[in-house]
Order: C-alpha cells, then sequence, then structure tokens
C-alpha cells in the first residue's frame, strides 16, 4: 500500500452546472423595475425550453398588460439569457394567457413583498 503521507483523497468536485440551471440563475438576476423581486421568483416566467446547440426559448409574462416594461422587459430577459456561456440564440414570447395573478410568486416572493 502506497504512503499517502496521512492524506485522504479530497472529494470529487460537485458536478459544474448545467445551462438549464444557468439559464434560470440569469433569470432571477432581471428585476422588474417597479418591483423589488426577480421576474422569476415573482411567476412571469412561463416556460423556458432549451434545445441543442444553446437555443432557449422563454414564454414569460408581465404582471399586467398595461405594464409600463412590456417594451423593455423581453429585451432585458433576451440580453440577461444571451450572456448565459453554452446560450446561443434566445427567443423571448410575451404571451397573456394564463394571466399572471399573485398566486404564481414564490414563497421567497411573498415574504419579500409580505403577503406572508
Amino acid at each position: 500500500m502506497p504512503d499517502t503521507g496521512g492524506t485522504t483523497e479530497q472529494a470529487a468536485a460537485p458536478a459544474a452546472e448545467s445551462l438549464e440551471d444557468r439559464v434560470h440563475a440569469a433569470l432571477r438576476g432581471v428585476y422588474d423595475p417597479e418591483i423589488p423581486v426577480n421576474i422569476h421568483d415573482l411567476g412571469l416566467i412561463y416556460d423556458v425550453r432549451i434545445a441543442p446547440g444553446g437555443k432557449v426559448d422563454i414564454k414569460m409574462t408581465l404582471t399586467a398588460p398595461g405594464c409600463p416594461v412590456a417594451g423593455t422587459m423581453p429585451g432585458m430577459v433576451e440580453n440577461a439569457v444571451a450572456a448565459v456561456d453554452g446560450v446561443s440564440h434566445v427567443d423571448v414570447e410575451l404571451v397573456w394567457d394564463p394571466p399572471w395573478n399573485q398566486d404564481m410568486m414564490s414563497d421567497v416572493a411573498r415574504l419579500e413583498l409580505g403577503f406572508m
């Protein structure tokens, strides 16, 4: 048995984050300028699909159709996700069905906004 000098083997490094995890982390970095909670926890992201090659399709909504950031929020989401290593293309679709409501928020968002 070889002498290891009293050391033990180091534990294997944790697996690298998946592209899906990195995309969701990027979405958690996007905030509605009027609400101090990220759009992921607000429940504004309805669907994220990642195709081979790094193409990401996102369906999202806003808190209301007349939301003042309707013209800029999809671009903010696109830019945040496009910056993720491994993403080759991003399509963001703004949808209104189902209509957003407060039940779609995560518990974290409800706590941050004082709804719990």
